[in-house]
């Protein structure tokens, strides 16, 4: 078992590599948790540097996937963006292929290739962006991630038909005015709720600031959570679960969102899912066979679950919790990192190393402390 000392000097370690390479191509989930990451140890080890290296990553994830690619005739900022809006336009996902033409056929594995916007890769990046804020105590970033939200709400929802509930598209494209993938994903609107959750409780602790309330977003995915069937198998997916019960708990106690059954109701997903034979992780599978950001998405849920009050359902959870350090383990074998499928994923994968080492700044917003402006 690794030591909190050792966990830290492995996360910095994984982080200054992925630095290093930070004048590379951007994408945007990469990215979101490269921030959260920097934050988090610039708050464990008090080294201005990580501060300063993710506020620059801030500002270059802003000038590159807020504006149109190289490759396209369009160009500048997205939609109604600008140099003091750059969210307001959405963000692209960063993908190597420009996004499908429209009146091209859908070729379901090209599209993974291609670029668009991901409603939810804005949200992690909306929790990164509020993560700075709680951390600078500056509101320009709850701002931005306010305006993120509320440009994502609106033109990712749509009625399917007059009086139908509403709903999310998966997939639009860089200037959002068209889907790309009109299908839903199981917790999309899981992911907006929470989200909007936090950036009203950070903007209230920072205000006034203006921008939009986003209650109208609240309440929409709100009535898209009804009934919703959260539970799955997809270990990535059972990570993220765990993930917003954290960030219920902690918004929580900011009186900030309701606890209770909402919670109890995330954790209980996230059982059926670990407890349903399909989704068993076999550990004993080489590395060539693996996709180490799915199981390491599941190793930070599962370590923002350690941190939740000990209730009876969590005890449930509990005997799951030594999965984490069984992957991380796994993956930071030298051998294993060789392999063609962390190669052709290698920046996601260290980030994510990282985020399931040193967990603070994504399993759950940061307390809003003293370094905040008082209200």
């Amino acid at each position: 078992m690794l030591t909190d000392g050792e966990r830290l000097r492995n996360a910095s370690s994984l982080t200054a590599a992925y630095a290093e390479r930070q004048d590379g191509p951007r994408y945007l989930w990469t990215d979101a948790f490269a921030v959260c990451n920097l934050l988090a140890l610039a708050r464990r080890t008090g080294d201005e540097r990580y501060r300063s290296l993710a506020l620059g990553l801030v500002q270059r994830v802003h000038e590159t996937l807020g504006r149109h690619r190289r490759d396209d005739a369009r160009s500048g900022w997205l939609g109604d963006a600008s140099a003091s809006h750059p969210t307001r336009g959405g963000l692209r996902i960063g993908k190597k292929l420009p996004e499908r033409a429209p009146g091209e056929p859908l070729d379901d594995q090209l599209e993974w290739d291609r670029d668009g916007q991901y409603f939810h890769y804005l949200t992690r990046w909306m929790h990164a962006l509020d993560q700075t804020a709680r951390f600078t105590g500056d509101a320009s970033f709850n701002l931005q991630a306010r305006e993120l939200a509320e440009v994502a709400f609106r033109r990712f929802s749509y009625r399917p038909r007059a009086g139908a509930p509403l709903r999310l598209r998966w997939k639009m494209s860089i200037d959002l005015s068209r889907p790309l993938v009109p299908s839903m994903g199981q917790h999309d609107a899981l992911e907006g709720y929470v989200t909007c959750a936090q950036l009203r409780a950070t903007a209230a602790r920072l205000g006034p600031g203006g921008g939009p309330d986003l209650a109208e977003a609240l309440e929409g995915f709100a009535s898209m959570l009804e009934g919703a069937q959260l539970a799955t198998t997809d270990s990535l997916g059972i990570g993220g679960l765990l993930i917003d019960a954290s960030r219920v708990a902690q918004l929580s106690r900011e009186d900030a969102i309701p606890d209770g059954a909402f919670l109890r109701d995330l954790l209980e997903a996230a059982l059926e899912g670990l407890r349903d034979p399909s989704a068993a992780l076999d550990l004993a599978l080489p590395a060539s066979t693996r996709l180490a950001f799915r199981e390491l998405g599941l190793g930070i849920g599962l370590h923002g679950a350690e941190r939740l009050e000990a209730t009876g359902i969590l005890r449930d959870v509990a005997p799951y919790f030594t999965l984490a350090e069984r992957i991380e383990s796994f993956w930071m074998e030298p051998r294993n990192q060789q392999a063609p499928s962390w190669l052709a994923h290698r920046d996601i994968n260290e980030v994510m190393l990282a985020s399931s080492l040193v967990p603070d700044g994504c399993v759950e917003p940061f307390p809003q402390t003293a370094t905040s402006p008082p209200r």
